[in-house]
């Protein structure tokens, strides 16, 4: 790749750092007091170290460019206006969120119109978000808000599956080759698979109709490619051996609780075609980068994670491997760690 290429993308992430890093600090300036103890002084990293640490992922990211394994992420300069009307959108929903923290309220999509068609655990105002999951304005902001949270690192640390799956890809060839993504969202992570490997057929699985209509439109430059699919991670509507030959799932298992995390890597398992890779991004845990560890303790005092707790100290590998995967590689991206597993064949 060239130098100007080079160039190009360190200052589209340079960018995306600043402004999304501004809109975090505007953000945890209005938000209510957080409860719990105080950590000791110097216990929580400062920001010079997490963004030490954001540059250490750019420059991963572009190194994964170079070998190949993706190209450069399409929004890398977005059009002004529409990250105008997205920050507009995220500081307006800011009163609200921060109305359900300080009052502790997280279950206003437990409601009639919901209960019985959807697990109790998903029908949760997760990180405080207006709508829950089930909303369409909820769709809309919900990869903004995400990337606030990340100071811009979010699609980066996504793409780090992109890595394992190239692997795997070289082996054994794209043609003909199904990937689907359980708990999909609004498809970002699918939108910069096909880019990759535009041979690859791709199927989300979501329990929201309004993120898979949102996932649909941000993957209509591929027609008939893409095969949206309504259902439980935990019950997968697909026969054994023959769901998909890559399977990924990220950002779901922290916010599942220990049973069905369990239930979800053994329908993974069981879908997955001998041979598959199954590639899991989530957040890090307890011990993977300790000068993080005393955040991720503080995550859920400021977050709705009713789940994160007990996830930080769970053991994925090995639940995969109880669930019949071989253990491949985990890694650590930022805040998140990319595990891989293949299934025997």
């Amino acid at each position: 790749m060239s130098l100007l290429g080079r160039a190009l993308f360190t200052a589209g992430q340079a960018s995306r750092a600043v402004w999304f890093g501004a809109q975090y600090s505007l953000a945890q300036r209005l938000a209510p007091p957080l409860d719990g103890p105080v950590p000791p002084p110097g216990s929580i990293p400062g920001w010079p170290v997490i963004l030490k640490d954001l540059r250490a992922l750019q420059q991963r990211d572009w190194s994964n460019v170079e070998a190949g394994y993706y190209p450069p992420p399409a929004d890398r300069f977005a059009p002004p206006g529409k990250m105008l009307r997205n920050a507009a959108r995220f500081l307006r929903d800011v009163p609200a969120v921060n109305l359900r923290r300080r009052l502790k309220e997280n279950s206003e999509t437990y409601s009639d119109a919901y209960k019985g068609k959807r697990p109790r655990y998903y029908l949760q105002n997760f990180h405080y978000q207006t709508g829950g999951w089930m909303t369409d304005d909820s769709a809309a902001l919900y990869d903004h808000q995400v990337e606030v949270l990340f100071t811009g690192g979010a699609d980066a640390m996504r793409r780090q599956a992109l890595v394992p799956i190239g692997d795997w890809i070289r082996a054994n060839g794209a043609e003909g080759k199904r990937l689907m993504d359980v708990a999909c969202g609004t498809a970002r992570f699918l939108f910069d698979a096909k880019r990759a490997h535009p041979e690859l057929h791709i199927a989300g699985v979501d329990l929201s109709e309004a993120y898979l209509a949102r996932a649909r439109r941000n993957l209509k430059r591929w027609p008939g490619s893409f095969t949206p699919v309504l259902a439980k991670a935990e019950a997968l509507p697909f026969p054994d051996d023959d769901g998909a030959d890559l399977i990924t799932c990220i950002f779901l298992f922290h916010e599942l609780p220990r049973k069905i995390r369990r239930e979800v890597l053994a329908e993974i398992a069981r879908v997955l075609r001998p041979g598959g890779r199954a590639v899991m991004v989530d957040s890090i845990r307890l011990g993977d980068h300790p000068p993080y560890d005393r955040l991720l303790d503080r995550f859920p005092l400021a977050f709705h994670e009713p789940y994160y707790a007990e996830y930080i100290r769970d053991d994925l590998e090995g639940a995969a491997a109880e669930a019949g995967l071989n253990h491949v590689s985990t890694r650590r991206a930022f805040f998140a760690r990319v595990m891989s597993f293949d299934k025997p064949r």
